[in-house]
């Protein structure tokens, strides 16, 4: 069978409906038949396996689909959606990550149709009463638990089954195939192991046969190889010997992009090859300090990939190499999860990685992931697998053959070790994962009150529900006690803060009603609300926060959203740097800039205030303290500072996370939008919504439009995959009057710490020192607080005839006498271009 995407153009769509709709619902044959003959409409012949499963799924049967990368576990998958819509029941996909949940929707609604496909996420969701369901495993994994038996799903297809394991998420493969009983279940990885104890489970809950379909052989068969010479000479070798495209896997962001560094200096594409690339990319934007690396890289036939990018960087690389013009491609392991790259040869450049708590060998189960990667079915006879010795070992290997057959030359090698500490590997390790076969996977179940709120708002007999989900599982008898004394001290909690009660009866039930995605979208959001209303949005002088509500009300909903670890540490850094050298220009002595710098972390804002009303909340709501509060600032600290996104990516030098960046930017922007409700939100607050969301949109807009785009889908089969530059920053009003205030602010705070030079560089013929010097000799300070930067000390001439907009901004001067101004003018067309507001300051002066 040829590789190949199940997105089909419209045509292809309704023929596979039209097939469907022609076959009588009791007749499993006629149902199979349609679903062959659209494949092979396509040119597409059942693998053995495949037909196998198909013929398993139509007839009722569960199956366990544990075949190779590349044996068409997804034309399997579309094969279960068809039996089960035409059987008129509902079916729901599940996958770990919201990307691949919303790749496959799309896919879905091109083969069975917009109406025939839904999606449902924690931020959204699109026609979700439609007979086939796109989510990610923690939804299906709560309305499981909320629902029990009655959920009203009748089918379910669970991609990356193999996460079933995963010590942190494993709960939410589990449970579905615990409350589920009366669905059909379609189980499918390429490295599960041995399953035989969770089919027999499988089977004897729902009632229905479960089918192993696994052990098939690789239709691309894979060659093995260890390497002990460097990888610039592997990588040289495979591209003379046309063993390409070549993904080069690393365990770290950083050590992919400084391999596609080192690689750029090598002949990695010909001239002619460059043109095509030059060609294929045109007017892309590259508008981002990593972007301009990117730029230069794929150009010379050099991809890079890792969940660090930008979305449409990641996007034009899987682009320019699904064309096949990217002959090397530099990234992480992140290719393991439904990362659709074609690839030939994986090089793997150690078998070592960082779990998140130590350095460790890699499974054979996270092996086989990434090297089954290669090889394209349909394309490539077969696939290569590259393991690159340890460093040490390589070394050696180049002395030795340095010293050739000379004896005398050979004894004086010094042979270099492991340094100490190191995760060691050789030969026998590679030999060891190349023939084992995937660890088995150990279930992963714990309890927290927000499942166990799920399972009392189910109603019926709660003792009954709560006892069956903590015994009857798959854990070990240990674990299970374990369980039930946690969710007695977990029912105790919530029956003393009220949010149980027991009846006279002895029934159970809750005190409260629940939001109806509880526990899926930001489960801290009703602490939000209660904290929000601390605030007093009229900024009085005695009231609670910083004096800025705006703000205070992002850093409420900032304190609720998951640490962007990468940022906090950067900006930990940048303020104890700060503080070192403040205490240096006050005479501290080093021990007692060390005992001060403990004290010294990234910024909290209303810390004290936030954690004091989460334990009052708590008290009544003891279901929150499942999640973690975390106040910290990125939003804010942006907006304070007035940077753009580069500016701030360059400020605390996050290069190598921009995507990170933006995903928490665009995390912050939904999470506002749908938690601060409308009589909270005062004009300064939209200002700064409609700042937010223009800022992502103008760095890379899919993130955001894809977002909103769910609310309205439209499926365009002929959509590019690369998106297009996003509408000027000039059309969104508000938000280039934010962009504009806030680069005039940023002038307000430059001149109040005195940095003239930086003044001086933004601004060369303004006059900055000559009007400080004035200024500073009339008064000791700027001011740059909430009030000192409220828009009625920004006044804004728009005159779009001549395609300018004058500024007069009014310095806050501690008398009060508001005579000192900066006039300025905005290009607007220089701003389009830009995608930001470009300012002109043209003179400081005093009235």
């Amino acid at each position: 069978m040829r590789s190949t995407d199940v997105r089909q153009t419209q045509r292809v769509t309704d023929t596979l409906l039209d097939r469907l709709h022609g076959a009588a619902r009791a007749d499993l044959d006629a149902v199979y038949d349609a679903f062959v003959g659209w494949a092979e409409g396509l040119g597409l012949s059942l693998y053995p396996a495949q037909d196998e499963a198909v013929i398993e799924l139509v007839s009722g049967s569960n199956v366990v689909l544990s075949t190779p990368t590349g044996t068409g576990k997804s034309l399997v998958a579309v094969a279960a959606h068809a039996a089960a819509l035409a059987a008129g029941t509902r079916s729901y996909y599940t996958a770990p990550i919201k990307a691949l949940v919303s790749e496959k929707f799309f896919a879905l609604v091109d083969t069975f149709g917009a109406e025939n496909v839904g999606m449902v996420t924690g931020d959204s969701s699109v026609n979700p009463d439609a007979p086939i369901v796109c989510c990610t495993a923690e939804i299906l994994a709560n309305m499981a638990l909320r629902h029990g038996a009655d959920t009203p799903v009748d089918q379910v297809v669970m991609d990356e089954f193999h996460y079933y394991g995963d010590p942190d998420r494993g709960w939410a493969w589990q449970v579905p195939l615990l409350l589920l009983p009366r669905a059909q279940f379609l189980l499918m990885s390429a490295t599960l192991g041995d399953v035989a104890d969770i089919a027999a489970d499988l089977s004897a809950r729902t009632g229905r046969a479960t089918a192993l379909v696994t052990g098939v052989e690789r239709p691309v068969p894979l060659n093995f190889a260890y390497e002990r010479r460097p990888v610039h000479e592997v990588v040289e070798a495979l591209l003379e010997n046309t063993e390409i495209p070549v993904y080069i896997v690393h365990f770290s962001q950083a050590a992919a992009a400084e391999r596609a560094q080192a690689l750029s200096s090598m002949k990695v594409a010909t001239r002619a090859q460059r043109d095509e690339i030059a060609d294929a990319i045109g007017g892309f934007r590259f508008s981002t300090g990593f972007g301009k690396t990117l730029s230069r890289l794929v150009r010379a036939g050099i991809g890079i990939h890792h969940a660090g990018m930008l979305p449409r960087y990641r996007r034009l690389v899987e682009t320019l190499a699904q064309r096949g013009l990217l002959r090397v491609i530099c990234g992480t392991d992140t290719l393991g999860v439904g990362i659709n790259v074609p690839i030939r040869t994986v090089v793997i450049t150690e078998l070592a990685k960082f779990d998140g708590t130590r350095m460790r060998q890699l499974t054979a189960r996270e092996f086989h992931q990434v090297a089954g990667r290669a090889g394209r079915a349909g394309f490539d006879p077969y696939g290569n697998v590259v393991v690159m010795a340890p460093e040490w070992e390589i070394e050696n290997a180049a002395a030795l053959a340095k010293a050739a057959d000379n004896p005398a030359k050979r004894k004086k090698i010094v042979r270099k070790k492991a340094p100490v500490g190191a995760i060691n590997w050789g030969q026998g390790s590679f030999d060891r994962l190349v023939a084992a076969v995937p660890e088995p996977l150990v279930p992963q179940l714990p309890l927290t009150a927000a499942m166990l709120i799920n399972v009392i708002a189910r109603g019926g007999d709660v003792f009954a529900h709560v006892r069956s989900l903590v015994f009857d599982n798959h854990q070990t008898r240990p674990q299970q006690y374990a369980l039930a004394r946690r969710a007695l001290a977990i029912f105790r909690t919530l029956r003393d803060a009220g949010i149980v009660e027991v009846a006279s009866t002895g029934g159970i039930r809750l005190t409260v009603d629940l939001q109806p995605n509880f526990a899926l979208n930001q489960p801290l959001s009703p602490f939000a609300l209660a904290a929000i209303d601390l605030l007093d949005p009229d900024d009085a002088p005695d009231a609670a926060g910083s004096g800025h509500y705006a703000l205070d009300v992002v850093s409420v909903i900032e304190a609720t959203l998951d640490d962007p670890r990468a940022i906090l540490a950067q900006q930990e850094h940048k303020a104890r740097g700060e503080a070192i050298g403040a205490m240096k220009a006050e005479g501290l002595d080093y021990d007692q800039r060390m005992d001060a710098l403990d004290e010294i972390t990234y910024p909290k804002p209303l810390d004290e205030l936030l954690r004091q009303s989460y334990e009052v909340f708590a008290s009544s709501q003891p279901w929150v303290r499942d999640f973690e509060l975390s106040p910290k600032s990125v939003v804010r600290d942006m907006f304070e500072r007035a940077m753009s996104f580069a500016e701030f990516v360059s400020f605390y030098q996050l290069t190598r996370s921009e995507g990170l960046v933006l995903r928490y930017l665009s995390d912050a922007y939904r999470a506002i939008r749908q938690t601060v409700p409308l009589e909270a939100r005062t004009s300064e607050l939209l200002d700064v919504i409609e700042w937010l969301g223009e800022l992502v949109r103008q760095v890379d807009s899919s993130l955001v439009d894809e977002w909103e785009a769910l609310i309205h889908p439209v499926a365009e089969a002929d959509a590019p995959v690369v998106p297009p530059a996003p509408t000027s920053v000039v059309a969104n009003r508000r938000a280039f009057t934010v962009l504009v205030r806030n680069e005039l602010f940023r002038r307000v705070q430059l001149a109040a710490r005195q940095r003239d030079d930086e003044l001086v560089e933004l601004d060369p013929d303004a006059g900055w020192p000559a009007a400080l010097d004035g200024y500073f000799a009339e008064h000791d300070s700027i001011g740059i607080d909430g009030r000192a930067r409220s828009p009625r000390l920004c006044a804004i001439d728009e005159d779009d005839a001549a395609g300018v907009w004058r500024i007069e901004q009014t310095i806050d001067d501690p008398a009060g006498d508001h005579d000192w101004r900066i006039r300025a003018e905005v290009d607007l067309a220089e701003s389009a271009d830009a995608g930001t507001a470009v300012v002109r300051v043209a003179e400081v002066v005093r009235l």
